[in-house]
């Protein structure tokens, strides 16, 4: 199997709601407020309305849940949903924190993102799986390196 980087995007988010310890671990939600996408292919900006479902469990892994869209330079929409895993090591606790960025191989934090659209111009992303793989800035900010499975 190989892979091909098609985009690199970092998202802005809002400050966490915590809803506490539920039976599954502990659930925070934040919100998406924007960001940008850049690649050779896909080229524009995160849009707002997006969220971030975390999960936090007893392990310290945080399980993600994450929707949001992708406005495009020429004017497309692409829904982007992911799931995914972060480990919560003393690198994505400094992050958090605002202290430093973390790099991406400073903890596990990868992803599986779907892409969806009606636009032709980006149909192949409907049709194509991709992975990636995140780090974390002060802000609070993700970051996120994006392949496609060749």
């Amino acid at each position: 199997m190989e892979l091909a980087h098609e985009f690199t995007f970092n998202a802005r988010l809002a400050a966490a709601v915590r809803l506490g310890d539920g039976p599954f671990g502990k659930r925070h939600i934040r919100e998406v407020l924007g960001g940008e996408v850049e690649g050779e292919r896909i080229h524009g900006s995160v849009g707002t309305g997006g969220a971030d479902w975390i999960l936090v469990g007893p392990d310290g892994w945080g399980r993600l849940d994450v929707r949001l869209t992708i406005l495009t330079d020429d004017g497309a929409a692409i829904y982007l949903q992911y799931l995914g895993l972060i480990e919560y090591n003393d690198a994505a606790h400094a992050a958090n924190a605002g202290e430093r960025a973390s790099e991406y191989s400073d903890h596990y934090f990868r992803i599986a993102p779907r892409l969806e659209t009606g636009d032709e111009r980006y149909a192949w992303v409907n049709r194509s799986l991709f992975v990636g793989e995140g780090r974390l800035h002060p802000g609070p900010v993700v970051e996120y390196r994006v392949s496609r499975v060749l």
